[in-house]
């Protein structure tokens, strides 16, 4: 069967909630460039809380795209590093983010036109 992601029953639709989940993203393009303990992801990762981090990084370890390593310490150090297949979507994924960050001003100039618009014919 050839995936089509417009069928509704098609598996390629839960990788790309993956990909548009915001926290997935941010997490990934954080890994990317090394490994993170969880408490550091946590306080780099400003409004996540610890259980939609924990379930994220859940997730994102059943996809394939990162990889959980726990190191015998005491307590139990555990990090996460991306793998060569979350590498393939981490590029991919950082080429919106700087979309957004390049095209900020445009789009909240547009958002601000579009609400005065509204309210002008709302009055």
């Amino acid at each position: 069967m050839k995936p089509d992601a417009y069928s509704a029953d098609c598996p390629t639709r839960q990788i790309l909630d993956r990909i548009g989940d915001k926290w997935a993203v941010l997490i990934l393009l954080l890994v990317r460039d090394e490994p993170m303990r969880f408490n550091a992801l946590r306080r780099t990762i400003e409004g996540i809380s610890q259980k939609m981090l924990s379930q994220v990084l859940k997730s994102l370890e059943r996809d394939g795209l990162i990889r959980r390593r726990a190191i015998p310490t005491v307590p139990v150090t555990v990090e996460y590093s991306i793998t060569p297949l979350g590498t393939t979507l981490a590029t991919a994924v950082d080429h919106l983010r700087d979309w957004a960050e390049r095209y900020l001003k445009e789009v909240l100039a547009a958002q601000r036109r579009y609400d005065a618009q509204k309210n002008a014919k709302a009055a």
